[in-house]
């Protein structure tokens, strides 16, 4: 199991490793619109633990930019195992 720490509220939920992590972000009040990495709603900021989300998708890397360093979008964000700690 994966654990995804949401700073905004102190959140520390267990996900299965692979999870999506948009509904929890959701729940924990992460605004989204489109869902498909095209609007920038759900940006979040990636504080600890990048290394264990997927890689970003072309729709993150259209939107943010290559180089982007902890931004990611939500909607597009799974998390492989281990700690992830965001805030929004």
């Amino acid at each position: 199991m994966a654990k995804l720490i949401i700073d905004h509220d102190n959140d520390e939920l267990e996900l299965p490793d692979g999870a999506a992590i948009a509904e929890s972000c959701e729940d924990a009040g992460v605004p989204f619109a489109c869902t498909e990495g095209v609007c920038g709603t759900c940006v979040i900021e990636v504080k600890d633990g990048k290394e264990n989300l997927t890689p970003p998708t072309q729709e993150e890397e259209d939107f943010l930019g290559e180089d982007t360093e902890d931004e990611r979008l939500a909607c597009q964000c799974k998390i492989k195992s281990g700690t992830v700690r965001i805030t929004f």
